[in-house]
């Protein structure tokens, strides 16, 4: 018995020491350098409403998302147009319904339906009348395509964000999809809320397109824009005055080079201006296009273009190979690194529009972190005044067990990187009454067996024997209900959840092993004659 109690021992302490050690990155900062290249450094992180920060609720436009890939059918569609010799007289989007073609000649409806059939298999083919008669081609987006345009869009947004917010450095964010097209967003300990939302906020879609010097930017300006080009402002503010300035460009609608191409974007520091700007660098094909771009159209300007707002226009002097380029402006450094990190992460497909917006203030938070504690140590202290009064010995291991308990569930914490929220000091000290629960149904069964007169070792025997099916039963539905709050509530629930699974867990190991190793060790090694119950 005693070998078996020592093995016992050694795996209550074993727990202990990992438990410890988990902790430990959690209770200090001070930590020496070797510590997080050996042992575990994960901290028990506070959710929002403990530490403060911003919880929002974006609406991806998913509409915008079907315009732009309409947008790029009609490109494309020219393109087969041009190989199949096929004249039109208009070539348009009309809404979010599909696009709008008009032939020059009839007879070429039947090229055009197979054109139709092979190439765009999403397109149903409809017909109407102009009112000049002639035959008008409407190719409407099917339903099922225009739903999974929309989720794609939605996922897609999800994800970049995600990334952007990761890139950001937001300790334990929690980002989820929420139905309508909707994004949940909450960064526990932000500061700068601004910045926050100018980062997940910007669509950050990035083209190059030439500009048109030619042309007159003035005559332009009055109504008497080309076909195929358009205005688009650079806007710039001065850092002494803060006044804004808008400088127009006539550009071509037609983007020559997009961000997708992009594999990196860094901050770099001009060594003449001392200041910063983002470098850019492109896959082996967008460095193809950029070098016959540049190779094709040298002494000419291509405008960089975020947003449609033309952040530079250089000039173009010689043809550019290795697929580098750079973006400048009177950037301040972190203007530049969110810059960079939004074009890391990748456009968003769609806009996103912000329909929530609420800031829990670090005040706020600590108020809540010290009533969730005073309530947790006023009901631990009850319990613990209870257990002794009313079991007296008994009662004082039953209340060790409890505290090894609570050590046991902020360990846990910290070892699954959960956050810790106010809904999870609740979870905690409902933990706490469930802990000593155990603890007395094999106390009142330790005293049955006293009363029938057998010895303690027996009555120990007996007591936590028959208790044993009783606990399991009753904590294992308890870890059931636990669980599938878990995996289908939401954020507050779900912090409620993570605290009682660990809390049950931790309370059956406590009370049923660690429990049963002390009694052993009272009455069966030192051979105590009284179980003091």
């Amino acid at each position: 018995m005693f070998k078996s109690l020592g093995w016992r021992a050694a795996i209550a302490l074993f727990a202990v020491v990992m438990a410890l050690v988990y902790l430990i990155p959690s209770l200090s900062d001070d930590l020496p350098v070797w510590w997080s290249s050996v042992l575990p450094k994960e901290k028990i992180s506070l959710g929002l409403d403990l530490q403060g920060g911003m919880h929002l609720v974006l609406e991806v436009q998913a509409q915008k998302a079907i315009e732009s890939h309409l947008e790029r059918v009609v490109d494309e569609l020219k393109h087969e147009l041009r190989k199949s010799k096929l004249r039109y007289l208009t070539l348009k989007r009309f809404g979010t319904e599909g696009i709008s073609l008009t032939l020059m000649r009839p007879e070429d409806k039947d090229v055009l339906l197979d054109t139709v059939r092979t190439n765009f298999r999403d397109f149903e083919v409809q017909t109407t009348v102009d009112n000049e008669g002639r035959e008008v081609f409407r190719l409407v987006l099917a339903p099922k395509a225009k739903t999974q345009l929309m989720k794609m869009a939605a996922d897609q947004a999800l994800e970049t964000i995600r990334n952007r917010i990761d890139q950001f450095g937001v300790s334990e964010p929690d980002i989820r999809p929420q139905k309508d097209y909707r994004i949940q967003i909450q960064l526990p300990g932000i500061k700068d809320s601004k910045r926050a939302i100018a980062l997940i906020g910007k669509t950050a879609l990035l083209e190059f397109k030439l500009v048109d010097d030619v042309r007159s930017v003035e005559e332009a300006l009055k109504g008497k824009i080309p076909p195929g080009e358009e205005i688009l402002y650079q806007i710039t503010v001065d850092p002494k005055t803060g006044l804004e300035r808008k400088v127009p460009f006539l550009l071509k609608k037609r983007t020559v080079l997009t961000g997708q191409y992009l594999t990196d974007a860094r901050v770099q520091i001009d060594q003449r201006y001392n200041e910063p700007y983002v470098s850019l660098s492109f896959d082996a094909r967008g460095a193809r296009i950029f070098e016959q771009i540049t190779g094709q159209n040298i002494k000419k300007r291509l405008a960089i273009v975020l947003d449609n707002r033309v952040n530079s226009a250089p000039v173009i002097q010689d043809k550019i190979s290795g697929g580098r380029a750079q973006i400048t402006g009177r950037y301040t450094m972190d203007e530049a690194r969110d810059l960079a990190i939004i074009l890391r992460a990748g456009a968003l497909p769609a806009p996103v529009k912000i329909i929530e917006e609420r800031t829990v203030g670090p005040s706020l938070g600590r108020d809540s972190i010290e009533k969730g504690f005073k309530s947790m140590l006023i009901g631990g202290l009850i319990v613990v005044f209870f257990m002794v009064v009313y079991y007296r010995l008994s009662g004082a291991i039953a209340d060790l067990a409890l505290i090894l308990n609570i050590f046991f569930i902020m360990a846990g914490l910290a070892f699954f990187s959960a956050t810790l929220t106010l809904p999870g000091i609740a979870g905690i000290i409902l933990t706490i009454g469930m802990s000593v629960d155990a603890n007395v149904l094999i106390f009142e069964r330790i005293r049955e067996e006293l009363r029938l007169g057998k010895t303690p070792r027996a009555s120990i025997e007996g007591g936590f024997g028959k208790a044993l099916v009783t606990i399991l039963d009753a904590n294992v539905t308890t870890l059931i209900a636990a669980l599938v709050l878990f995996q289908f509530g939401t954020g507050p629930v779900r912090g409620f959840a993570v605290t009682l699974s660990i809390g049950i867990v931790a309370s059956l190991f406590t009370a049923i092993f660690v429990s049963r190793i002390i009694f052993d060790y009272l009455y069966v090694k030192r051979k105590m004659k009284r179980i003091s119950i």
